[in-house]
């Protein structure tokens, strides 16, 4: 963002198509609201071409580890929080993998201030979709959930289902977590998503509300 700061930072993780159109807009989104953003691309490793071509590429070969997930997006936390301009807080956002993620790394680290899962699925898993990727379901790292987590879903959504987010957050009260879970009737998977038929303009602009508002009260200085 432009000024002197200091600015809280924000970690975007992207979302299974890749580091496309919506994650560039929206970090720079987020740099005009005055925080210092950053999305890393997860898929530089995994090949050349287009952030879809590679996406596509690593859609095809069942995602990225779990655990250089966590890596890259620790590591890009500690960027912002170096930076002369910092607050000394860091954020976490995700859309749907990236929601996942996001559960996932503010329960492996305690770097983050606070997080929002947007959508996420398979953050509730059974145990015939593990894999050596994904070996572990983010709920079961529940009780080691280190930051506020606000979630918004759709009612329309089956990845996750309202039945996988109920789930989640009977869990998340059974460890005395803090956490804002909201549920958008009429919505779907990817609500969010501008440029895609799922787009739903009224639930879009009350979640954004609720994110600005959830990252005002636990980022601020």
């Amino acid at each position: 963002p432009l000024g002197e700061g200091p600015f809280p930072g924000v970690v975007l993780i992207h979302h299974l198509p890749g580091w496309d159109e919506f994650y560039r807009e929206t970090t720079r989104r987020f740099a005009h609201h005055g925080y210092a953003a950053i999305s890393p691309n997860l898929y530089h490793r995994e090949g050349h071409g287009t952030p879809e071509d590679v996406a596509a590429m690593v859609r095809a070969d069942g995602g990225v580890p779990d655990e250089q997930v966590v890596g890259d997006v620790v590591a890009s936390a500690r960027v912002l929080r170096g930076l002369p301009t910092s607050n000394g807080k860091v954020g976490l956002i995700g859309t749907c993998s990236g929601g996942r993620h996001t559960v996932l790394v503010a329960s492996r680290s305690t770097e983050f201030d606070a997080a929002v899962d947007c959508w996420g699925g398979r953050v509730v898993m059974p145990e015939d979709e593990l894999t050596e990727k994904l070996p572990v379901a983010p709920i079961d790292y529940t009780a080691d959930l280190a930051a506020p987590l606000l979630g918004l879903f759709g009612a329309d959504d089956q990845s996750p289902s309202p039945e996988q987010v109920a789930q989640h957050e009977e869990a998340l009260r059974e460890h005395g977590k803090e956490y804002e879970f909201h549920m958008y009737e009429g919505a779907g998977h990817g609500f969010f998503y501008w440029n895609r038929p799922a787009y739903r303009i009224d639930q879009a602009m009350d979640g954004w509300d609720k994110v600005w508002d959830f990252f005002g009260r636990h980022l601020s200085s």
